[in-house]
């Protein structure tokens, strides 16, 4: 048996049941998830101040209790914080833990790298100076976006009740601009299960953020991820693990 330990924002109601959902093609593993408290994502200093550290590891330490073999924090603060902050972040998990970490955005970065994708596509539910903030990481990193969607909304419970038809249609005009691979990047946004059909259609990856986290998780705790290919390109992805943290 594996577990995997999520770590949540605490209004976050898509992320659990999609994963759970995912993993019924993965006999043999479940995911556990523990809550910190998020409620709005914009770049003001108490938006900022949800991601301190310490909240974090004390919600890594109870899913320690349950003794998973890697934990996630499956939330995208990263991308518009800064790929260091995550890495610090899974260093500090492993240090307080004994158990190997890994973040969205980390996952993200190296799902990227697995597919060589350096022209990318974006879709959040962001407000437009979170979106600016994550094109400059991205950047950064050595990524071009070529095209992106966003909506205004400052979240971060409200970014599940915009329906998946309306994050499906998002991706379809971000995929005109012919990216390498899009990202849906945000854990309460409903896109991982139109993914599957978008890649389909429209022959490009399609980065769900839920699907990623769990792809990302599964490495970290030494599981092959290649049975739940049917929810997403993502799964079937191999190469090395060039954002992960810390392993031990």
């Amino acid at each position: 048996m594996i577990r995997l330990g999520m770590l949540t924002p605490s209004s976050n109601t898509v992320l659990e049941p999609l994963t759970a959902e995912m993993l019924r093609g993965l006999p043999g593993v479940t995911a556990h998830f523990a809550r910190f408290r998020v409620l709005a994502i914009n770049l003001g200093e108490a938006a900022s101040a949800q991601f301190d550290p310490a909240p974090v590891i004390a919600a890594a330490e109870l899913l320690a209790d349950a003794k998973v073999h890697a934990i996630c924090w499956n939330g995208t603060s990263g991308a518009w914080l800064g790929l260091e902050q995550d890495r610090a972040l899974c260093a500090a998990i492993t240090a307080a833990t004994g158990i190997p970490a890994t973040t969205a955005t980390l996952s993200l970065m190296d799902a990227f790298a697995a597919l060589g994708a350096k022209r990318i596509g974006l879709v959040t539910p962001y407000l437009a100076e979170v979106q600016r903030a994550i094109l400059a990481r991205f950047a950064a990193s050595g990524l071009t976006c070529v095209a992106e969607r966003h909506l205004e909304d400052p979240g971060n419970y409200s970014f599940a009740e915009h329906p998946a038809p309306k994050v499906d249609a998002l991706v379809r005009e971000v995929a005109a601009a012919g990216p390498e691979a899009i990202a849906i990047h945000c854990t309460n946004f409903r896109g991982g299960l139109g993914a599957p059909a978008l890649e389909a259609a429209l022959g490009i990856p399609v980065l769900d953020s839920v699907a990623v986290s769990l792809w990302g998780s599964l490495r970290a705790a030494g599981a092959d991820p290649r049975p739940l290919l049917p929810r997403g390109r993502v799964f079937g992805l191999g190469g090395p693990r060039t954002e992960l943290s810390h392993k031990s």
